[in-house]
C-alpha cells in the first residue's frame, strides 16, 4: 500500500493534559477523525476503518465509544426509503 507520512507539531503539555504518550495520541486522533468523517457521511465504514487503522469490527466498537450511530441514515430517511418501495 502506498503511504504518505504526515507530521504535526503540538505543545508537549497536550499529552500530559490528555494523559497519553504521543503514539497513543496519534492513534486516538486517527480514530477520532475517521469516526467524525464517517458520521458526516464523508467516508464509508470500510474506508473510515482503514484510515483509523482498525478492523471493521473494531471500528464499530469505536463508533459506539464515541456514541456515533452505526447507520448513516436518519430514521426519517429509512422510513422514506421503505415507503418508496
Amino acid at each position: 500500500m502506498d503511504m504518505v507520512h504526515l507530521s504535526i507539531e503540538l505543545p508537549r503539555e497536550v499529552f500530559s493534559a490528555l494523559r497519553q504518550d504521543p503514539e497513543g495520541f496519534m492513534r486516538e486522533m486517527r480514530v477520532a477523525a475517521a469516526v467524525k468523517w464517517y458520521e458526516t457521511g464523508a467516508l464509508s465504514q470500510s474506508k473510515a476503518a482503514e484510515i483509523a487503522g482498525l478492523s471493521r469490527a473494531e471500528f464499530i466498537n469505536a463508533l459506539n465509544h464515541f456514541k456515533v450511530s452505526l447507520f448513516q441514515y436518519s430514521a426519517d430517511e429509512i422510513v422514506s426509503e421503505v415507503r418508496r418501495r
